[in-house]
């Protein structure tokens, strides 16, 4: 799965215009809001709409099981790749 998880660094670096970082520079496994990454609200908005458009994946933006997906890199491939076995 490193693939995906670097196809996602990339989408979120794209969606979100953060030309400075490479997917080298972010953490799989640390946090993408608050610490880690540092994004917040409006970066988790663009960047469900970013997974939507490329994946196809549904997004519920009140949920408890959305936030859990947008803990970390990995979580985020983790749900990439069950939508795609579906």
């Amino acid at each position: 799965m490193p693939a995906l998880e670097d196809e996602i660094k990339s989408l979120i670096i794209e969606a979100l215009n953060l030309e400075d970082l490479t997917p080298a520079d972010i953490d799989t496994e640390a946090p993408l809001f608050g610490e880690g990454l540092g994004l917040d609200s409006i970066d988790a908005l663009e960047l469900g709409l970013a997974l939507q458009r490329r994946y196809g994946l549904s997004l519920s933006a009140d949920s408890a099981e959305t936030r859990r997906h947008f803990a970390s890199v990995r979580a985020l491939a983790d749900f990439v790749a069950a939508g795609r076995s579906k």
